[in-house]
Parts: C-alpha cells; structure tokens; sequence
C-alpha cells in the first residue's frame, strides 16, 4: 500500500553505515512534485552518500525512501533508476555519437527512441545540431549537456544531479544552471541537486537540506536555512 503523502519522494528516517562508519544517519525530508531541494554541506558530510541512496544505487541500513507514495523496496531497482534519473558530477558517455548516447536508455527497455524525439530533447538542453556529433569531441559544459539530455531520454520523474556544474568554468556553469532551470520548469520535474555553493542553491531551489557528518543540521524554505549561515 502506498504511504499516505503528497510528497513525489519521501525520506524516513534514511541512512546506511558500512561496518562501524557513518555514512548518513536519520534523514528525513519531502519534496513536492515539481520543486528543487538542495542538498548542502561541507566536504564528506555525506551528501553524495544520500543520493547515492535515492534511487538505490546503493541501498540503506536504515529507514526507507517514498516514491509516489510506495516504498521504493518494492519497485526493480532498474525501473527505479529510470524514474528517478541521476547525473553524475563529470559526464560519463558512451562511444560514439550524441544521438547514440540518447538511445541507450530506451534501447535498454526495448524501445527505440525517434530522431525528432533527440532533436527535441536537444534543444531542451541548447545543444541544437548535435546529434550526429562524436561525444570525443565535445566541451565539458556540452558533455554535461549531453548527460542531461540522455537522462531525459528515460521520461523519468525526478532528476538527481550531483553537483552538475563543480567540474565546469564559469560560462558553462552558467549555461548548465539555465538548463537545469528550465527543464525543471518545462517538465515539472522534481528535483535534488546536490550542491556546495549557497548562492547556486538560492538561484535553483525552494528548500534546502544542510549535512553535518551524516546527520540533518537545518531543513526548511531556503530562505530560512540560508538565514542560519
């Protein structure tokens, strides 16, 4: 049965340890459908560890996760991760072209995915006319891009992103943040990003949730989070 909440993802009393270490400890948070939680802390304060969590890439020791209302134990890992998307700090893309990278997902499903579906999906992302281009040959802002845009090949629900623009200079973090911003908006999605920057936090998201060694030290509107820093 599902659990009685508005929320699109629910974490209950979250956590994983690894023998005697701590990873995240007791987390507890909602997000609505169609907002932006930020996730913030100082280095290896487990931020990474928690959405690593979300969507089962690794699994707790402790509490559980809510998606749409069911407990996310009992959805295949697989499907899971496709509904909730994840993209990882630095692009990781497959040989070959950009629109091969946009099939995979769909392929993995038995579905194939249409060339006006890619050229579609890449000018979500501003990268209009890439699709035929070599992945070999792209910008680290345009990888990224490109790692967006084959996440949303998958149709998911709610997009994870690891701190999407840490590894890019400051004219590609800014075109990111754009996306980011207006994919969320265009496709209602929900969202967590992982950040360690307050003011990407405050441009991106409505709430945040700040980590100190694993454990929740402030959760709320963004504004008041950010009024206790």
């Amino acid at each position: 049965m599902p659990e009685n909440s508005a929320a699109i993802l629910k974490a209950d009393h979250l956590g994983r340890s690894v023998g005697t270490r701590i990873l995240v400890e007791d987390i507890n948070f909602e997000v609505p459908a169609g907002r932006v939680l930020a996730i913030a802390g100082p280095s290896g304060s487990g931020k990474t560890s928690l959405l690593r969590l979300l969507n089962r890439l690794d699994e707790p020791t402790a509490g559980t996760v809510y998606f749409e209302g069911f407990d996310y134990r009992s959805i295949a890992a697989r499907e899971l991760r496709r509904k909730i998307g994840l993209v990882t700090q630095r692009p990781f893309l497959f040989p070959g072209t950009v629109a091969d990278n946009l099939r995979f997902g769909p392929a993995q499903r038995g579905e194939s995915i249409s060339v006006q579906k890619i050229d579609e999906l890449l000018r979500r992302v501003g990268l209009e006319g890439y699709s035929s281009r070599t992945v070999t040959n792209l910008s680290g802002g345009e990888a990224q891009r490109v790692s967006f845009a084959r996440t949303l090949a998958n149709s998911p629900s709610v997009l994870l992103l690891d701190e999407p623009t840490s590894a890019l200079d400051e004219e590609s973090r800014v075109g990111v943040e754009a996306v980011i911003r207006n994919t969320v908006v265009d496709s209602n999605l929900t969202c967590v990003l992982v950040t360690h920057d307050m003011s990407q936090a405050v441009r991106l998201a409505q709430s945040a949730l700040v980590l100190d060694s694993g454990r929740v030290a402030r959760y709320g509107l963004i504004t008041e989070v950010l009024h206790a820093y």
